[in-house]
């Protein structure tokens, strides 16, 4: 049997219509892209929201409210912040994972959300590859405070003392949190185990430990300092990788845990696809805030400072920070709540 080659029906016609009908579809798709589609070159010509997923009040929203106003007056468009919390942060994420990447719709947040939470609560509406890092505009390392009747003064006394009581040293956190993974790998490390008290929020964990209630917690320079300054509680390490200037004076637990960092690190992120160039305007704006001595002075007393990673290297830090406590997670079996 012969094969049907120059009488195979409208084989020309039907190639042409199939060209035809791939051009027309990609006309469509060019007419129907959306403003964030025009030049960067005119990036921002309105207003820029920057939501972050906390209540008022807290340190992502002290933060936020800081940069809103500098941004504004830098880029000359109103910039505004609008607290949408709930979900352990992940309500505020995922709205502006899912908005459109034009750069008017960022995020900010405690980077934990998004290192941790896919290890205690991988069923979310959105993942973090749905957003793209700007800056950390602020690093503020853990500050592990104990109550002052509590007969320590550093880590090593710490460690000798929770090795020989007859109970276990009680560790006030919110669970499944950057702090309770931070408290259980520092214990495993100096070869004791905490007592891990679960809370809602470090605030309450804070007072607790200030009213003697329990015997140690973990928490934010920013969020701990003034407990400490007060005589509330006694600072014994920070988690800082060198001395911190907003804790003069505090050890730091990377001289007795070689590479052992943690904190609270506040990013700035966008919607993934937001183009590379709105993405750089925003991050050399950032940067060049966070320069200003008044800044840098105004994020030190608050018990901060900026991370000076650029973009790229956000990326991978975070690609190592979901990994460092992803493992974290699965040998200690820790859930959500």
């Amino acid at each position: 049997m012969k094969a049907h080659t120059k009488n195979t029906p409208s084989a020309r016609p039907l190639a042409r219509r199939a060209l035809l009908g791939m051009a027309a579809a990609a006309m469509l798709a060019g007419a129907s892209l959306p403003a964030f589609a025009d030049d960067a070159a005119s990036y921002p010509n309105r207003m820029i929201r920057i939501t972050v997923p906390n209540p008022a009040g807290g340190t992502s929203d002290v933060l936020g409210r800081l940069l809103a106003k500098e941004l504004g007056e830098m880029l000359k468009q109103p910039v505004i912040v609008e607290n949408k919390a709930g979900g352990n942060g992940n309500i505020g994420a995922a709205f502006v994972a899912k908005s459109a990447p034009d750069g008017y719709n960022l995020l900010l947040l405690d980077m934990s959300v998004l290192t941790i939470g896919p290890s205690v609560q991988p069923q979310t509406s959105y993942s973090p590859k749905d957003l793209t890092p700007i800056a950390i505009p602020a690093y503020s390392p853990h500050l592990l405070v104990v109550k002052n009747d509590l007969p320590v003064k550093n880590l090593d006394e710490l460690a000798a003392y929770a090795k020989k009581s007859a109970k276990p040293i009680s560790f006030g956190t919110p669970l499944a949190s950057i702090s309770q993974l931070a408290g259980i790998l520092l214990a495993q490390d100096r070869g004791f185990e905490f007592n891990i008290i679960g809370y809602k929020g470090g605030a309450q964990a804070l007072a607790d430990l200030a009213g003697g209630q329990i015997d140690s917690a973990m928490a934010s320079v920013i969020a701990t300092n003034q407990l400490v300054k007060g005589g509330k509680v006694k600072a014994i390490a920070v988690t800082s990788a060198k001395p911190f200037a907003a804790t003069p004076g505090v050890q730091t637990v990377a001289s007795q845990i070689p590479g052992f960092v943690t904190g609270s690190w506040q990013g700035l992120l966008a919607p993934a696809s937001t183009p590379p160039a709105v993405l750089d305007k925003l991050q050399d704006a950032i940067n060049k805030i966070v320069a200003r001595p008044e800044f840098a002075k105004h994020l030190q007393e608050l018990g901060s400072e900026p991370s000076g990673m650029n973009r790229q290297q956000i990326a991978e830090w975070m690609k190592t920070e979901t990994t460092r406590w992803g493992k974290v997670v699965k040998d200690n079996n820790i859930k959500a709540e």
